[in-house]
């Protein structure tokens, strides 16, 4: 999408944006097979209760929050802080504050939900700048600078994997808050296997040795997009206080509960989309190529 139909985006009001935004998502999410696909087989082995209706209808709502969210993200380019400000709503505020005013260490647990990006842009416009891990998306030169400028523009710091992690502790370590995403999978010599909804999911528990080095503190946030206040939410939930414990498999268990606490209570605007289970147990083949959906 180009930086000139976001910047015409964010000039919309919301209540005019989003209602369009939301049947453009869902008609596109009805067509782009393959990315359903993954969607369908996540679903399926997470929520096997479910009926497929009602996991289609899941996605539906899926596809619909990630278009009114990329609908929006304009605004954090093309208005100002003060309109960010007024755009977010912050639930459970004061599990942040304690460990602020505490000076700790500070990396916040971030799923890959559709508004990702906001908490860290809004606490970069409040003073408290943030320090993320970027995965560069090289066939799309212009999304990776907007992306880029937008983390940036308040203070906060990126760096890409192949700088390492030595940039990102130190970052934690002079005051900026850690960006971390738990729910990546990098494959079964460097993760655990958890239990994640009705399935299991490959876990990195790298976590613990960042905890050991930096001292940080490590809370919990879910980004939530709410379409009928116009909200960009952040749900803060208390610390983890239990890691590193010295064993991986329980820092890795320590990780994937709280990854599935925060995806729960609001499951559409997780990115179901991503082959997120793509590592499995015991060599089982790779579900999305082998696993059938039923009731389609």
């Amino acid at each position: 999408m180009s930086i000139g139909f976001l910047m015409l985006f964010a000039l919309l009001p919301w209540k005019v944006r989003d209602p369009i935004a939301g049947k453009l998502g869902k008609f596109i999410g009805r067509r782009a097979k393959k990315v359903r696909r993954r969607a369908q087989v996540n679903l399926t082995l997470c929520f096997p209760e479910q009926s497929p209706a009602e996991r289609e209808s899941m996605i539906d709502d899926m596809f619909a929050v990630a278009t009114q969210v990329i609908f929006a993200m304009g605004e954090l380019t093309f208005k100002n802080r003060a309109h960010l400000q007024e755009r977010t709503q912050v639930f459970g505020l004061e599990h942040l504050e304690k460990l602020v005013e505490e000076e700790r260490p500070l990396i916040m647990l971030v799923p890959h939900a559709w508004a990702i990006d906001f908490p860290a842009i809004y606490w970069a416009s409040l003073g408290l700048p943030v320090a993320a891990l970027m995965k560069p998306q090289h066939r799309q030169p212009v999304y990776d600078w907007l992306i880029s400028k937008q983390r940036l523009q308040y203070g906060g710091v990126c760096y890409t994997r192949e700088e390492g992690l030595k940039p990102y502790i130190k970052a934690v370590k002079q005051g900026y808050m850690g960006y971390y995403l738990p729910d990546e999978d990098f494959g079964p010599e460097q993760s655990q296997f958890t239990d994640f909804f009705a399935t299991k999911k490959a876990t990195f528990a790298g976590l613990g040795k960042i905890v050991r080095m930096t001292g940080a503190e490590i809370l919990p946030m879910m980004p939530v997009y709410n379409s009928i206040t116009g909200k960009f939410e952040i749900h803060i939930l208390p610390a983890i206080d239990n890691l590193p414990t010295g064993d991986l498999q329980q820092d890795a268990d320590t990780l994937a509960q709280s990854l599935e606490n925060m995806v729960a209570p609001t499951p559409t605007q997780y990115m179901w989309n991503l082959r997120l289970l793509k590592t499995r147990p015991d060599n089982e083949p790779d579900p999305y190529n082998t696993l059938k959906i039923s009731g389609l």
